[in-house]
């Protein structure tokens, strides 16, 4: 005789059994789980989604120290996200993905829901140790906070020798790359980026164990990971993106190109397969015409921002009408007169180039992306 035991995982707040899914939060250094059947989850959405509305989304922080250096327990949280000073008339500012869940980082590894879910669902996962980013080992990280994939676990740290590897627990048999982990890796990586220095590691990054991540990565690259955050100390990387309005770089071009212009007017009111080489020629001067500007005025951006940044990065550009998108490498001191001289120089380039400020973000373009077997 075989006795089949089954598990119904209820809803703590009405005793539902029906799409109960296991919700996790935290609140004042305290981490919660609890099971909601559909209806409850979304009264405690509702409820939750006007303190994160404006909230600051805390991963990791530097841990106070007993002789007045920094802080231990409760630091001030600077911004995360991204922020953006967009011109069209004046510059604008938005917030970038904010979220709440501040608190210190509890001596007890934190389970992640994961364990939960595949708890209830009496599956077996084949769990895998999903690493962010190297930080120092001075942090303390946030509790409560969800990590990748499709039941996340906690964020938590394994430490080594003055090193910090940001990890949470994945099922590595599952799958692992949707828009919302890609959204979620990032977020981690530049919410942390906000508080103290981090060496992002490429998405997907998974070993098989905390050991392997002491020990094959944090101790196999020891030297080179702490020379890279010592660089990185006191600094945080934002980028210019700046995109041509349309009408007005063509009419820049046209009003300085007689060719192109010559072109213009003789292909206007023409058959299209009969004017099809004149098109063609005209949309070669126009690509090259733009690209010249996007050179000078990607040298503009850099000389106006050459005295308050430490280094700066040109990216490629995305798309035809990419004006500017630059990286630059800020001293954290410096970061409120960088935002004076974007805004200037969107003020400069108004109705022609629509400027975004964006940032603090961890630093991709100048720690590299650190390297680690999967």
């Amino acid at each position: 005789m075989t006795t089949v035991t089954r598990v119904k995982v209820t809803c703590d707040v009405c005793g539902d059994t029906n799409d109960v899914k296991t919700r996790t939060f935290g609140l004042d250094g305290k981490a919660y789980e609890i099971d909601l059947c559909r209806k409850d989850g979304n009264a405690l959405g509702r409820v939750a989604a006007r303190y994160v509305a404006k909230a600051r989304k805390v991963t990791a922080k530097r841990r106070r120290r007993q002789n007045g250096g920094r802080p231990r327990e409760e630091a001030k949280t600077s911004r995360s996200g991204q922020q953006a000073a967009t011109a069209s008339g004046a510059t604008a500012r938005a917030a970038g993905s904010k979220k709440a869940a501040k608190a210190s980082r509890s001596p007890q590894k934190a389970e992640g829901s994961s364990t939960t879910a595949a708890r209830a669902a009496g599956g077996q996962q084949q769990k895998g140790i999903y690493v962010y980013g190297i930080l120092p080992a001075d942090i303390e990280v946030a509790v409560g906070i969800p990590g990748v994939g499709e039941h996340p676990g906690l964020l938590r740290d394994v430490r080594f020798d003055g090193l910090a590897a940001l990890i949470s627990e994945v099922d590595s048999s599952g799958r692992l790359g949707s828009p919302d982990d890609l959204r979620t890796h990032r977020e981690i990586l530049d919410a942390t980026a906000a508080e103290v220095p981090v060496l992002p590691l490429r998405f997907g990054t998974i070993l098989t164990s905390e050991d392997a991540v002491a020990e094959d990565l944090l101790a196999a690259h020891r030297d080179e990971f702490t020379a890279a955050l010592d660089q990185l100390e006191g600094r945080t990387e934002f980028q210019v993106k700046g995109r041509y309005v349309k009408d007005a770089v063509l009419g820049e071009v046209l009003s300085q190109n007689k060719q192109a212009a010559g072109l213009r007017d003789a292909i206007q009111g023409k058959d299209p397969d009969a004017s099809r080489n004149a098109r063609i020629e005209l949309g070669k001067l126009l690509s090259q015409a733009v690209k010249a500007r996007r050179e000078e005025d990607t040298r503009a951006l850099r000389q106006a921002m050459e005295r308050v940044c430490v280094a700066s990065v040109v990216r490629e550009p995305a798309h035809e009408l990419d004006a500017v998108h630059v990286a630059f490498l800020l001293a954290v001191d410096q970061e409120p007169e960088a935002e004076r001289v974007i805004e200037d120089l969107a003020h400069e380039w108004e109705g022609r180039i629509d400027v975004q400020l964006l940032g603090p973000m961890a630093a991709y373009d100048f720690a590299g992306t650190a390297q680690s077997e999967s």
